[in-house]
């Protein structure tokens, strides 16, 4: 009879799960490809790059899917049981609700582990495929990726801003441009209309301005006397060359040490490189101001008494003909010694914010894993109390639960990036606040609580509203 059982909330609970997992990655992936599609579409790109973008982008749903599609699938399964008094018979023959879960409960962990595993492996390799072949996209066409009012800096040496595109794609109005050859300010070109396209061989990008100005500053870095040159125009073709943008495809070799493209194995090692990089930076600049600064550690009379120099002529240490250059060195030790410190302090801040991403990367994987068995028993509990099936309550009350939880990741998360809470803290939020939900709604459905009985809360607010009316009825002189 144990087994049937379990072959009974086994083939209830798949169902469901298949279909709602997909339902939900197929949601995720439209918003994913709504959130692109300025970047896809016009650009002439083949079926099969298009399909690998997708597939690239998939692994990464895949495994925010699965939390939803557990939670929304154990609602559904102990509703429907609940609603067809199947639940009920199981409780009366002496089976407690803990070993009817027992499957699934076994079901879970293995999703969790899956999640785990495509977390840790599938995930990173897919992300790095996934933002390589982005950046090929981005730079392909660039005339389609110019958007208004938007500064475009993906052609090296230039900043190009369209005011008014047309929807032709090639008619512009209010251009700006500047151009950045060195340290110096060169060219900027202001117009007021104009076309722009791409040359025939793809390795020009072509623009014919009308009625506008190119400036144009000429010197040398740090000269003083510089030529500023103004000529006026009707009209001016400019070309940029694009022969970089039509290069192969971007090695991933460049990303590969990237935080969202490393296991935990390899934040681990990256995590302890760059901790000992730090140390080794906090060190180095204490040695520096220990060697800049001797006087600081030496208690000698000698350092005493040039720190102590006595103003009055007899007792003056160095002579009148040095004093000045003393001082000018002193300054510029100081201000030497200054600038370490500073730069030294921005290292450091970027080491820091870099080990704290690594950390939070290495503690997502596993409390994202984890939280797919917390959201099962939040979601089995209230199925079996609400004993509705189908995908309208269930569907209301999962989607509560897990924007809950989507919520205390993103909040945890903020918190790390502010220094607020540690990364172990920040990424276990969501799991911590929502685990002791977990435990009440387990323990409200063993004892089969009327926690969701519309009549429960009904004959209360009667209540409720009769003793409010017999409170008004007593006279202030009975009183």
């Amino acid at each position: 009879m144990i087994k049937k059982l379990d072959k009974l909330i086994l083939k209830s609970f798949f169902g469901p799960f298949i279909v709602t997992f997909f339902i939900a990655f197929f949601v995720l992936m439209m918003q994913t490809l709504w959130k692109y599609i300025d970047d896809l579409v016009g650009k002439g790109l083949p079926l099969l790059t298009i399909l690998k973008f997708v597939w690239y982008a998939s692994a990464t749903l895949s495994s925010l899917a699965m939390p939803i599609a557990i939670l929304i699938s154990s609602i559904m399964t102990f509703g429907n049981l609940g609603e067809s008094f199947e639940l009920v018979a199981i409780k009366s023959s002496g089976i407690s609700l803990l070993r009817f879960m027992r499957p699934l409960i076994w079901v879970t962990v293995g999703l969790c582990i899956i999640t785990f595993l495509f977390a840790n492996y599938v995930i990173p390799y897919s992300q790095l495929k996934f933002v390589t072949l982005y950046k090929d996209i981005l730079v392909k066409k660039p005339a389609l990726n110019m958007k208004q009012g938007v500064f475009y800096t993906d052609i090296e040496r230039y900043a190009i801003k369209v005011g008014k595109k047309n929807e032709d794609g090639k008619d512009i109005e209010d251009v700006l441009i500047y151009e950045q050859n060195n340290a110096l300010q060169e060219n900027t070109i202001v117009a007021k209309a104009g076309k722009m396209d791409v040359s025939a061989d793809n390795n020009y990008l072509q623009f014919y301005l009308q009625d506008g100005n190119r400036y144009q500053e000429k010197g040398e870095f740090r000269d003083t006397a510089t030529e500023y040159v103004r000529l006026k125009f009707k009209t001016f073709k400019k070309l940029f060359d694009l022969s970089s943008f039509n290069q192969k495809a971007s090695d991933d070799k460049e990303l590969k040490n990237n935080f969202k493209m490393l296991s935990a194995v390899q934040l681990d090692k990256n995590i302890d490189s760059l901790q000992k990089f730090k140390d080794s930076v906090e060190v180095s600049l204490f040695k520096n101001v220990q060697l800049t600064t001797p006087y600081l550690n030496d208690t000698s009379k000698k350092w005493a008494q040039v720190g102590s120099i006595n103003t009055s002529v007899n007792d003056k240490i160095f002579p009148d003909s040095v004093v000045d250059i003393l001082h000018e060195r002193a300054f510029s030790k100081a201000a030497e010694l200054k600038n370490t410190i500073y730069f030294t302090n921005i290292e450091n801040a970027k080491k820091r914010v870099e080990i704290m991403n690594h950390k939070l990367e290495w503690q997502r994987k596993f409390s994202f894993s984890l939280a797919c068995m917390v959201l099962f028993f939040i979601g089995a509990p209230l199925g079996s109390i609400i004993r509705k099936g189908g995908l309208g309550m269930p569907l209301v009350v999962a989607i509560v639960f897990f924007l809950l939880f989507h919520l205390l990741n993103m909040f945890g998360e903020k918190f790390v990036k502010s220094e607020l809470l540690p990364p172990f803290w920040g990424m276990w939020l969501a799991v911590i606040v929502l685990t002791p939900v977990g435990i009440f709604f387990t323990y409200k459905a063993m004892h089969d609580s009327q926690l969701f009985n519309k009549e429960l809360y009904t004959k209360a607010g009667k209540k409720i509203a009769g003793l409010f009316k017999k409170s008004k009825a007593i006279s202030p002189s009975k009183i």
